[in-house]
């Protein structure tokens, strides 16, 4: 029966037992093990690089409301929500790998390099930081000219996002009481924006870049398909292609676990940001 099958398998999943994968015959939990890395570290790059463009351009942009760079600000925004990831996926890979030739290909590194992979330590499955762990500079700068195109596009994406809410959040807290009084004691306008107003602002601002992160964790399908990035989104589509269901089911879990955590992680900062939380 279904719910004995359901029980069952709750039981092994708990265990950490999602079966073996149609597609690979291996244990679904070790190809977890070897795809999600790639995707972790394509996500995080693209929210770093989404959080350090984004956050101060939606502080500035709501500092200078109708400003030309608040009307940049939010054009640039709009186009991030509008053009479908593939194609500017394909895009990027016509102009800067195609004619250009600013970053390498698709995939994660160079044939050269993918065997020397095989012989070096291996700590976190993250090529970027393992490659620095062992100090195999090359290696590292040919994986940076593989990820920094897919990460770029996506850190698009999340810096769009991130700027809206941002110039949203800010401008809530620039017509503040506690704004008007701190701007007529005379205090510098610098840190009444980028000290009180925006450690207010970033109490909501946490729940954006986490659920952003978790976004990019599992939304990133699109993106790895076209770049051929061997992670957790291009698993589960080559499994659902053969109707692979251990495999899907696995890589649900896991993106389930990765959104639960993110949330939990987001909740925990809150007490740092605000002391009212406390």
């Amino acid at each position: 029966p279904v719910y004995q099958q359901f029980g069952r398998y709750v039981q092994r999943a708990l265990q950490g037992e999602f079966g073996n994968s149609v597609l690979t015959s291996n244990p679904v939990l070790d190809d977890i093990k070897k795809t999600f890395p790639a995707t972790l570290e394509l996500a995080t790059l693209a929210t770093i690089l989404g959080v350090l463009l984004g956050v101060p351009a939606g502080v500035i942009a709501a500092t200078k409301p109708g400003s030309w760079f608040d009307q940049i600000t939010r054009l640039v925004g709009l186009m991030g929500y509008s053009m479908p990831i593939f194609w500017l996926g394909l895009m990027g890979l016509l102009l800067f790998y195609g004619e250009l030739g600013w970053v390498s290909g698709p995939g994660r590194l160079d044939p050269l390099y993918k065997m020397m992979l095989d012989s070096m330590h291996s700590y976190t499955g993250m090529i970027l930081v393992d490659s620095a762990l062992n100090g195999e500079w090359a290696m590292f700068a040919n994986a940076f000219s593989h990820i920094i195109l897919p990460a770029g596009l996506l850190a698009y994406i999340s810096m769009a996002y991130i700027a809206r809410m941002t110039r949203s959040f800010m401008m809530n807290e620039l017509g503040q009481e506690y704004v008007t009084t701190a701007r007529v004691k005379g205090m510098p306008e610098r840190r009444v924006v980028w000290v009180h107003a925006l450690r207010n602002a970033m109490v909501p601002l946490i729940t954006v870049i986490a659920l952003s992160y978790a976004f990019l964790l599992e939304g990133a399908v699109l993106t790895e398909t076209i770049f051929a990035w061997p992670g957790l989104g291009l698993y589960i589509t080559d499994a659902l292609m053969v109707n692979d269901m251990p495999a899907v089911l696995g890589g649900t879990v896991v993106v389930g676990i990765a959104y639960i955590g993110l949330n939990m992680l987001s909740d925990l900062l809150y007490r740092l940001v605000d002391p009212r939380a406390r």
